[in-house]
């Protein structure tokens, strides 16, 4: 025969009370864990707002770092040698040279100092000047010098100037009137300048040159 359970022992009643009791547990230990959460954000928060506070934060300037140093110039040594150390490098000198009586020495010849070359132009100062053959200029003139008739009639008189070169021989030519009076004593004057005898030349450093040379031949009426 079964035995009959005793309604105070039967557990299946009890259930739904038990049930009640841990869904009220599982809803307060919901809310207590949200209202932990709560309290840590707002914790954090406050601590975010005082780091936000720049004005009490401390400038730290940069720092700079010196230039490298330079590495020391390193003075050239000087190594002195005294005058008498004996140098070991052997010098070879040949002096030998055969000679017999049938060696032709030859003779030493000196060339002359070639010749001053002259430049065709005249000289136009010289260290001599050129000059008439001794002291007879003014007798040639009076010898050999004729008034122009026509300069006699037109009553002129005055000093004719003239330019010439003497070359080295002496001889004159490229005679010029640098300033005449007409009448014929221009002509007269140019004349009896090229019927002189040769010239003495000027000379240069000893040397017979050709110069340019000036000379004024006087007209006067008596």
């Amino acid at each position: 025969m079964e035995a009959k359970k005793s309604p105070a022992a039967d557990i299946n009643r009890k259930s739904s009370l038990f049930l009640a009791i841990g869904l009220l547990a599982s809803l307060g230990i919901t809310f207590a864990a949200f209202e932990w959460k709560q309290h840590e954000r707002g914790d954090l928060m406050d601590l975010g707002m005082a780091l936000n506070d720049f004005d009490d934060l401390i400038e730290i300037p940069p720092t700079e770092q010196p230039p490298p140093k330079a590495p020391p110039i390193q003075q050239p040594k000087i190594i002195s040698i005294p005058d008498d150390e004996e140098i070991d490098t052997d010098i070879e000198i040949n002096i030998d040279v055969d000679i017999s009586e049938d060696t032709e020495i030859a003779d030493l010849v000196f060339e002359d100092e070639p010749d001053e070359v002259v430049s065709d132009e005249p000289f136009l100062i010289v260290e001599e000047m050129a000059k008439f053959p001794g002291d007879g200029w003014n007798k040639f003139l009076n010898d050999n010098l004729k008034y122009p008739r026509q300069a006699q009639r037109m009553g002129i008189d005055g000093a004719v100037d003239l330019s010439f070169v003497v070359d080295a021989n002496g001889i004159i030519s490229d005679i010029e009137v640098t300033r005449g009076i007409g009448g014929g004593c221009d002509e007269e004057a140019i004349r009896v300048l090229k019927s002189s005898p040769k010239w003495i030349p000027g000379k240069q450093r000893g040397v017979a040159v050709k110069s340019r040379m000036a000379i004024r031949i006087k007209f006067r009426l008596k």
